[in-house]
């Protein structure tokens, strides 16, 4: 068979390194959990335990972070008021649609720290009008993400701690027991309405104590039992 013609050549594979591995995981899609731990929802300004919804980034919103090095993510353009999301990320490894919960586990190849970075302000604006929230959240570098380890060595991660520092303070700290929907009820509504596929991560929500970041601060975060995570703001 004649190779493929393209108009012009192809974007690289965007991937992510696996810890204690030389392979690499391969990112298809990026889904979002939204005001998935209670004390931030509240400080967004809503209560209570209302049904999960998602949004997504494009694979190359990406900002891959080798364990033990700071990544750079530059400031976005038309914000001023950029805020750090530290998530649990769940990586899928086989792909389904309508996975139950009690299944979901056998999904899932391992999991990582991630920022869901947010341009607050417009985000805000689109919430206001009615209109969707991409300009918000789905921009480039607004995905930092590091190693993925797989599910069998990342321990009890549903009830590991997470937080998040700027500049050395603590901003954001909680527990992955606290999520309003655990990651298998997250993988049952999610592969309810899209069919999931090998190299989809799930970004599972963050916890309170979300906040504006500025140009050169640098973001540490942890998920107990993953690499931790440093990003700069360039």
């Amino acid at each position: 068979m004649a190779s493929q013609d393209f108009v012009f050549a192809p974007a690289p594979v965007v991937s992510v390194p696996v810890a204690g591995s030389a392979a690499r995981f391969p990112i298809h899609r990026i889904y979002c959990v939204g005001r998935n731990y209670e004390e931030h929802a509240k400080e967004m300004g809503f209560t209570g335990r209302e049904p999960p919804f998602f949004f997504m980034k494009p694979a190359d919103a990406a900002v891959v972070v080798d364990a033990g090095t700071t990544g750079t993510a530059a400031y976005p353009t038309l914000t001023k008021n950029l805020h750090h999301e530290i998530e649990l990320v769940v990586a899928i490894g086989t792909g389904g649609k309508n996975i139950a919960a009690a299944d979901a586990h056998k999904h899932i190849f391992g999991y990582a720290v991630g920022l869901d970075m947010t341009r607050r302000d417009l985000q805000n604006d689109m919430k206001k009008q009615g209109r969707p929230w991409d300009i918000g959240k789905s921009f480039e570098q607004s995905a930092p993400i590091g190693p993925i380890v797989p599910k069998a060595e990342a321990g009890d991660i549903e009830k590991a701690a997470i937080s998040l520092q700027v500049n050395g303070a603590d901003r954001q700290r909680s527990n992955v027991s606290q999520l309003i929907w655990n990651i298998a009820e997250t993988i049952e509504h999610l592969s309810a309405a899209w069919e999931l596929q090998p190299g989809d991560l799930i970004y599972t929500g963050t916890p309170e104590g979300v906040a504006a970041v500025v140009q050169g601060d640098l973001l540490e975060g942890e998920v107990a039992g993953l690499p931790r995570l440093s990003v700069r703001i360039a």
